[in-house]
């Protein structure tokens, strides 16, 4: 190994030292008991105690928790089957308008979230779907569609055609051809997008301000409810176990498809 390339190492140590940092902080704090966060030498290795998960693992913890998976894996399957069925059509079809729809999903992208609330709040008021799973679930639909879409299309025209035309030479019709040769293929692509979609609905938190009521909360509202103290110090150990609780499913998720999901936004980034 050469000086380079020990460079290059050595930062790339450091960075990954400086990332790791504020989450093995959260889930040190989180078996801190109060005293020891409040002290002006906090402790670097923790004290395994569990009383602050014994504070926040209560009824509204778990009905948040119902409600951020319905709407979340609500969203992710309305997204990835109208993303699928939108990346077909541009890639395998030619029609009409099809580069001002490629140009209309690169823009809305860039649109921020916070400039459509007055128009979505009144949307969601006019059809009567204000504080509930459905309206919520609709909005975090139109959030991760774009990205969906673009991923996917990617994918799709990474896919040789001649491969469904072969098949469709040797008897097979349209439809069966692409369900078994082209979606097989696709798998990375749907796994990717269907982890970006969870991380952005599980992870929201403005528009669930906006849409839902105080007493029906997702997890991010129930994590930044823990801080609303009055007259009292927040209690941290309590808020770090809160947060270790919401970003557990999301490291078990990656840890389960990182491989699949590695290959995904990799290969639907080069394609696309």
């Amino acid at each position: 190994m050469n000086a380079r390339a020990r460079l290059w190492g050595a930062v790339a140590i450091v960075l990954a030292v400086i990332w790791a940092f504020p989450v093995y902080w959260i889930a040190n704090s989180a078996f801190q008991p109060v005293e020891a966060l409040r002290s002006p030498n906090p402790s670097f290795l923790p004290d395994f105690s569990a009383s602050g998960f014994g504070r926040v693992f209560d009824a509204s913890f778990v009905d948040s928790l119902k409600l951020s998976l319905t709407v979340t894996l609500l969203a992710i399957v309305a997204a990835v089957l109208c993303g699928f069925v939108a990346a077909v059509a541009i890639s395998r079809f030619r029609f009409r308008g099809r580069r001002s729809f490629i140009f209309t999903v690169l823009a809305i992208q860039m649109i921020p979230p916070e400039a459509l609330f007055i128009s979505q709040y009144k949307m969601l008021n006019d059809w009567g779907l204000l504080n509930s799973v459905v309206g919520l679930g609709l909005l975090y639909t139109a959030l991760i569609l774009p990205f969906t879409v673009w991923m996917l299309r990617g994918f799709v025209d990474g896919i040789p055609i001649d491969l469904e035309e072969a098949a469709m030479t040797d008897g097979c019709s349209r439809t069966r051809a692409f369900f078994t040769i082209t979606f097989p293929l696709l798998a990375p692509g749907l796994v990717a997008s269907s982890v970006y979609g969870f991380l952005q609905a599980w992870n929201e938190y403005t528009l669930a301000v906006v849409v839902m009521d105080p007493s029906n909360r997702t997890l991010p509202l129930w994590l930044r409810g823990l801080t609303d103290v009055s007259n009292e110090a927040v209690d941290w150990p309590a808020v770090m176990a809160g947060a270790t609780l919401v970003a557990t499913p999301v490291i078990i998720l990656f840890m389960i498809v990182q491989n699949r999901m590695t290959s995904g936004m990799v290969g639907g980034a080069v394609k696309g």
